[in-house]
């Protein structure tokens, strides 16, 4: 069942649970991640970023709200990181349930003048809004994108900014970084200030950024108050290195779909799956 971004996360506000975002970047990933969300149970957002939008086309949005019109899992369809108004907008024309308006890199001012002006278009057509305070970080090659320093989300001034943009819920900045962190690097959640924020807000709070950290950060992160974790990275290594394989090692003139990808979507799934579990919505769409 097709729901908005309000809907699917105030259930996981009240539950104690984080919806798993997967971005997905095609028709295979989304496949893999509605199979495996469907046989844990789980709620979900499919996330698809306005790089992503343009390379599939409008059309992929239909797809993906088909998907949602025949499962009985509670299913969003929101759009990450938009960078302007106009990008909002189109993709509100087209059926997404949440928007995402990502003015972080802006002054605080500056950001909650756009996310107010966001919230005002996208709650008339009954569409959720998500806003970012502080900055992600940014490991190298993703859609995501991000900066090369973190500035933390402030928690004195979090609820002032849900105050005055009325966004429906808040990704907040407390160490992740988009895309796969080097292996000399060893990232570090801090703890301690979503802590405060979850203390000093009332909406859903969003991790960005989830993929890589280690569990047992994230797991302490979700009982703490977040009810969103966004994955893209994860899902797409795994897809692309079980494709590497299959070329490597298989008949050179392998070229139909349904021969060169079903094995990397069931590496995406199993991934997936473990995320879910991670994130504590595994059997909760009976809660909806």
């Amino acid at each position: 069942m097709l729901v908005s971004g309000k809907e699917i996360l105030s259930v996981a506000k009240e539950q104690g649970f984080a919806v798993p975002a997967f971005n997905a970047g095609s028709g295979q990933l989304l496949n893999a991640v509605m199979e495996a969300c469907e046989e844990a149970q789980s709620p979900v957002m499919i996330a698809i970023h306005p790089d992503e939008l343009s390379f599939l086309t409008d059309s992929f949005v239909a797809q993906a709200i088909y998907l949602a019109n025949h499962t009985k899992i509670p299913v969003c369809i929101h759009l990450d990181h938009g960078a302007s108004f106009e990008q909002v907008m189109h993709a509100i024309s087209i059926g997404f349930t949440s928007v995402m308006i990502d003015a972080s890199h802006l002054s605080f001012e500056d950001n909650v003048t756009i996310s107010k002006k966001v919230v005002e278009a996208a709650h008339a057509a009954n569409v959720s809004v998500e806003a970012e305070l502080g900055t992600i970080g940014d490991t190298g090659n993703t859609v995501e994108g991000g900066v090369s320093e973190i500035v933390y989300t402030d928690p004195k001034v979090a609820q002032n900014f849900i105050d005055q943009t009325g966004v429906d819920s808040l990704a907040v900045a407390i160490g992740t970084a988009h895309g796969i962190y080097p292996k000399d690097v060893d990232p570090k959640l801090r703890l301690d200030i979503l802590e405060e924020i979850e203390a000093l807000t009332d909406i859903p709070l969003v991790l960005h950024g989830g993929s890589s950290n280690p569990d047992e950060e994230i797991s302490k992160a979700v009982t703490m108050g977040v009810n969103k974790i966004n994955i893209s990275s994860d899902i797409k290594i795994v897809f692309a290195n079980e494709l590497r394989e299959v070329l490597n090692n298989g008949n050179l003139e392998a070229r139909e779909p349904n021969v060169l990808f079903p094995s990397c979507m069931a590496e995406t799934k199993k991934v997936a799956l473990e995320k879910i579990k991670l994130f504590k919505s595994n059997d909760k769409v009976k809660f909806y």
